[in-house]
């Protein structure tokens, strides 16, 4: 961060017991009519959003209990519906819904008449769930209690992304219910495919009044809450790439073996569409499984920069190595890595992971069957400069070149990895915010997850983009997901303070130079 680049507003009081201060060399950059201003802002957006506590819990449990399902095509109009009246709500003038040739988007603008310009990203969809793995009933959206961090909201899409975004909204409800304008104009995108690779979200974000509201914005970010049990956060300085899909080998296809299941003991005799798989899949990988082996699969691949390499070391030196592999459940990284090469690994390195394998009978006991079709889902993690036309286009000529053309390759969604400037307006923003909050906030060279920020980075929008956000929640895409909304741990924002997160953002990304 460039401190000297930026002028600074005093944040509440209230948010300065954790830890801000407004002492020092940033005090310097505060002229004393805006000083005055800013502080009397917060103030009085701080008491909205308390008076507005209660509203704000039940928006996220209202929203949890319409769960929009895009892989199980589960309330995608009802849930598209429901987000542009959550953003008519919050203040936006403008909201449509846009269809796609999948699932449809939304887009809203809200106009204050400001010099700067906002992006905000949502998703309206969440992931599927299995009810008997949870330990509070998935759409009940119940108040619960989590040890060491306080009174959380339990259910699917409670963080991802439901909770973060609501809390969003719930700080543009505190602005105005202040009394106080905007300091940034907003444009919201919003798609219902985020969690089937966003297969159709490039065609909302290209349509021609999108696109032309998009590029007027001096970033965007994705509403997060990723503060660990310390309170410390990561600034992203881009994602992965991912494509999702489906290798297919069936006895159809391939000229050999059944067409439908037939009895097991015909194996002597015929060929298994089941080990023809297999026999496929062991050619993506090396024979460990840890590195891709697809023909040229490296060639494009950007190795970390020396400064990417200097942030990894500095956060594997502040980092708990014994605290994330008991959350993970691991108990050696891969090669028995020491902590900051395996994050390097993390980074780095571009991944081939079977999601799940299906063929024949999986129910209970036994059933003796040659199956006539098996199915492995696959994600594709991408790394700069890779890109996802070209990562396709390699696995097919793969497959095809060592024997397999009859294996069958089908795409649902993907997308390019996505890259910011650490100097960005929105970056530097991103910064002086948690550091005025006393947020410790380390910067991330690549998140090893993916969101299809490059949508944005990437021409006809070009703008930054990565995640924002305080407070904490954890269980996406599991059971028993979370959010807090009543945070015991003085160190983790609860729904308030990370409320006034954002309004803080929107007041910093006015004021910074």
């Amino acid at each position: 961060m460039m401190t000297a680049d930026i002028k600074q507003l005093p944040i509440d009081r209230r948010q300065a017991l954790r830890g801000a201060a407004m002492a020092g060399a940033g005090a310097m950059f505060i002229s004393p009519g805006m000083a005055l201003s800013a502080d009397s802002d917060m103030t009085a957006i701080r008491k909205a959003a308390e008076a507005g506590r209660d509203a704000s819990v039940k928006r996220i449990q209202d929203w949890i209990k319409l769960p929009s399902i895009a892989a199980e095509d589960r309330n995608m109009p009802e849930g598209a519906q429901y987000m542009a009246e959550l953003a008519k709500d919050a203040g936006f003038q403008h909201v449509e819904i846009v269809p796609t040739d999948g699932h449809p988007g939304v887009f809203a603008t809200l106009d204050a008449g400001a010099k700067r310009t906002l992006g905000i990203y949502f998703m309206y969809d969440v992931k599927q769930f299995d009810p008997s793995e949870w330990s509070s009933p998935p759409l009940a959206a119940a108040i619960v209690d989590r040890p060491g961090f306080g009174k959380a909201i339990m259910g699917r899409g409670a963080v991802n992304q439901k909770g973060p975004e609501a809390t969003f909204l719930a700080a543009l409800h505190a602005i105005r219910a202040a009394g106080r304008k905007l300091p940034v104009n907003i444009v919201l995108i919003c798609e219902g495919e985020e969690e089937i690779g966003s297969p159709h979200f490039k065609q909302v974000a290209t349509k021609p009044n999108v696109l032309a509201a998009l590029q007027k914005c001096e970033g965007i970010f994705i509403p997060a809450s990723w503060q660990d049990k310390n309170g410390n956060v990561s600034v992203n300085l881009g994602s992965k790439g991912i494509i999702e899909l489906e290798l297919v080998a069936s006895g159809e296809k391939w000229g050999r073996g059944p067409k439908g299941d037939i009895h097991s003991s015909l194996k002597a005799m015929v060929d298994s569409p089941s080990w023809r798989l297999v026999q496929a899949l062991q050619t993506l990988v090396t024979p460990d499984g840890n590195t891709p082996a697809i023909d040229g699969w490296f060639e494009n691949v950007r190795p970390l920069t020396a400064r990417e390499k200097a942030l990894i070391a500095e956060t594997a030196r502040n980092g708990d190595e014994a605290a994330q592999k008991k959350i993970l459940g691991v108990t050696h990284w891969i090669d028995d890595l020491p902590y900051e090469q395996a994050l390097q690994r993390l980074a780095q390195e571009p991944t081939v992971n079977i999601e799940g394998l299906v063929a024949g009978y999986t129910g209970p006991g036994g059933k003796t069957v040659l199956p006539g079709v098996a199915t492995a889902k696959i994600d594709l993690r991408l790394v700069p400069n890779q890109t996802r036309a070209e990562a396709e286009t390699k696995l097919r000529a793969h497959l095809d070149a060592h024997g397999f053309p009859d294996v069958e390759v089908n795409v649902s969604g993907g997308y390019d990895p996505t890259e910011v400037d650490e100097n960005s307006l929105l970056i530097r923003t991103e910064l002086a915010t948690y550091e005025r909050a006393g947020i410790k906030a380390t910067l991330n060279p690549r998140l090893a997850g993916s969101w299809p920020g490059a949508t944005f980075t990437a021409p006809p929008v070009s703008i930054p983009a990565g995640h924002f956000g305080m407070g904490h929640g954890a269980g996406a895409h599991a059971p028993d997901e979370y959010y807090v909304i009543e945070s015991t741990n003085p160190k983790v924002a609860g729904l308030v303070d990370a409320t006034m997160g954002y309004a803080d953002f929107l007041y910093q990304l006015a004021a910074i130079k």
